[in-house]
């Protein structure tokens, strides 16, 4: 049986089908989503979603989508779905789905009377392209496919309304057509394998909703733009594929490309060759040749803690150093550019953020784990040795090494860790002062640093980093150990925040913890506890103060919940490492019982990947972003080290 199959009953309960979406993407950024039976849901939605660098730093949706109908003895069979205003969705193209199947490619067969279509689609990995193949597979008579384009042109934050504005003009290219709705945006060519015939009956489609956004308190219809359609003849045994691109191609050419395409394919056919399919899905790679990792989709650009915490677990974890040393090259110049006060030239967001540093210390460390202090040394020695300077002399705006050997941020009036939720303007947890993670990772890159300059008998930095790591540890006992056996979130002259909150668990995962054996499992054990569940930790405990674990509502009803008790997998997995770490294979059958929690999520939300975050109580319902690299990353990486531990004496 196939790992990502769904039988009929599923396909045709609306209920069970919108909510598992789709996810294909290539390494420009561009993507194609929507749901299993092709109804989009989300103004993120769309078969063909590109960057448009010309108009702004967005992606842009062309094509919507594309409804197919089956015509036979002039009786119409429309496979299409939309969701109109007053909960009606039309044509109901859902009910003639018999199968759908994504271990290789998304697969759909439709069964309407007396013919069986099966539909493929592939986004193509460097090319702005969607190929689908249509194969009729039974049939007792002469068929005709009929293809309706839905347009959109538009950003994927706005919509499209009916306008007179939009150009209803269109070339005959090689069986296709081009057609561009707006000035500015690329041409949109739609081709397919046969000749065809394509009939001009320009018309607009109005009232289209999205429920996703109507849940989220936005605004949620548009009308889209439909041009004509396509008629192709087809026979018994024979497929057809169309395409939708910003570039044109020989349609002699098409079938070649799919199956190439298709050979490349890794099936999706267990957990690890999903999370492996969805680790790539974030790759980037600009017109330069420069690499990034996406923060996730669809709506995350490349931001700097995410690259740093997603990058071992997205490449080395699946032994794919050359793509960490690609990502890490790009990387290292833009944060030696902000450390040089340079403009940047790399497109990764919130390089400024006082702990971008300390985990790109972090991600060097399991560089070095996997191919030898050595070498990572003679590959990033320098960076590590530039910024502990940078940080020791206070070179950085909002993040200063206090005489205690503590580090000290302002938080107050701008979110710097990764809880950044806000509301009007302002942080909704001020997280400030003395962060626990954030000296956690201090005394982690000092230690590290120490035992890297050790290996060069560079006695003098020695001596200095080990004074200072000494004097570290000693100040974040004092400051965040507290009687209640955990550490206080972050401390801010006499503020201190007594929350029980995850970002402790790092003083216990990271290789060098400044906390006691007794202490460490002191916080193991208030985690497990209170913050534990299925999908990773809680960002605070249920028995703290303004506890709300449901991510659901209008924007800033979920921004109060966005880090108030939600679970995020990637904090799950430095839980685990940190249980590992202290409790070695004793644990490893509750880490793979752990791990069970994930796996369930592969089949439900976004098929193949994993969410963002979950509500924090039961059933623990994926929100937020339909994938979300950090929690990618971070699965894999346990995943890497229940391996190693499992293969321990």
């Amino acid at each position: 049986m196939s790992y990502l199959r769904f039988e009929k009953a599923v396909m045709t309960n609306l209920e069970e089908s919108l909510r598992r979406e789709l996810l294909r993407t290539n390494r420009s950024g561009a993507y194609s989503s929507s749901t299993l039976v092709d109804c989009n849901t989300r103004k993120y939605h769309g078969l063909l979603v590109v960057p448009v660098p010309e108009i702004d730093d967005d992606n842009h949706v062309l094509l919507s989508s594309l409804d197919c109908t089956v015509v036979q003895h002039g009786a119409e069979f429309n496979l299409g779905l939309h969701k109109y205003q007053g909960n009606n969705y039309s044509p109901k193209g859902h009910k003639y789905i018999r199968e759908f199947d994504a271990s290789l490619v998304p697969t759909t067969i439709y069964r309407v009377g007396g013919v069986v279509l099966k539909k493929e689609a592939i986004f193509q990995a460097y090319e702005d392209r969607i190929l689908i193949r249509y194969t009729l597979e039974e049939a007792h008579s002469a068929t005709t496919l009929r293809f309706r384009p839905f347009l959109a042109f538009r950003s994927v934050r706005s919509f499209t309304h009916e306008n007179s504005v939009a150009s209803r003009d269109y070339q005959t290219i090689d069986n296709g057509i081009k057609t561009c709705m707006y000035q500015g945006y690329p041409e949109l060519f739609m081709q397919f394998s046969k000749k065809n015939e394509f009939i001009f009956q320009p018309d607009w489609y109005r009232g289209i909703e999205y429920p996703k956004e109507q849940e989220r308190g936005y605004a949620s219809n548009e009308d889209l733009y439909v041009p004509g359609y396509f008629e192709v003849a087809i026979k018994k045994g024979e497929s057809v594929i169309f395409s939708a691109s910003t570039s044109g191609i020989k349609s002699n050419q098409l079938k070649g490309l799919f199956q190439k395409e298709m050979d490349v394919r890794v099936p999706r056919d267990n957990f690890y060759h999903c999370l492996v399919t969805a680790a790539h899905q974030f790759h980037n790679r600009e017109a330069d040749d420069t690499r990034y990792l996406l923060a996730g989709y669809p709506w995350f650009k490349c931001r700097a803690r995410d690259t740093f915490i997603a990058l071992p677990g997205l490449t080395l974890a699946i032994d794919e150093q050359d793509y960490f040393e690609f990502v890490m090259e790009t990387a290292e110049k833009g944060l030696r550019e902000f450390m040089e006060g340079k403009p940047l030239s790399v497109k990764i967001y919130e390089m400024d953020m006082p702990d971008v540093p300390l985990w790109c210390v972090w991600s060097i460390q399991q560089y070095a784990k996997y191919v030898g202090r050595e070498e990572a040394f003679k590959r990033y020695g320098k960076l590590l040795q530039d910024i502990v300077v940078f940080i020791e002399k206070g070179e950085h705006p909002n993040l200063r090494l206090d005489d205690n050997g503590l580090l000290y941020a302002n938080g107050r009036d701008r979110a710097i860790t990764w809880m950044n939720s806000t509301a009007n303007g302002r942080p909704v947890v001020p997280r400030s002062g003395y962060i626990v993670e954030f000296n956690a990772l201090w005394y982690n890159a000092v230690k590290f640093c120490a035992s890297m300059a050790a290996d060069t008998n560079d006695q003098k930095s020695v001596e200095h980093l080990e004074a200072l790591a000494a004097k570290t540890k000693q100040s974040f006992v004092d400051t965040f150990v507290n009687e209640y056996g955990y550490l206080l979130d972050y401390v801010d002259g006499n503020m201190m925040d007594w929350s029980v909150r995850p970002n402790m668990i790092f003083a216990v995962a990271l290789d060098y913890s400044p906390l006691s054996q007794e202490q460490m499992k002191s916080v193991v054990d208030i985690c497990t506890r209170e913050l534990l569940t299925p999908k990773g930790l809680r960002s605070l405990s249920p028995k703290s103060g303004g506890y709300n674990p449901m991510y659901v509502g209008p924007q800033a009803q979920r921004d109060y919940a966005y880090h108030q008790g939600t679970a995020w997998p990637w904090l799950g997995g430095f839980y685990m490492e940190a249980c590992l770490k202290l409790y070695k294979r004793t644990r490893l059958s509750f880490v793979e019982r752990q791990m069970v929690g994930y796996e369930d999520e592969i089949d439900y939300h976004a098929i193949g990947t994993i969410s963002e975050l979950f509500d924090g109580n039961p059933p623990f319902h994926g929100r937020g972003a339909m994938s979300f690299a950090m929690n990618v990353a971070e699965i894999l990486r346990t995943m890497k080290l229940l391996e190693k531990y499992s293969y321990q004496k």
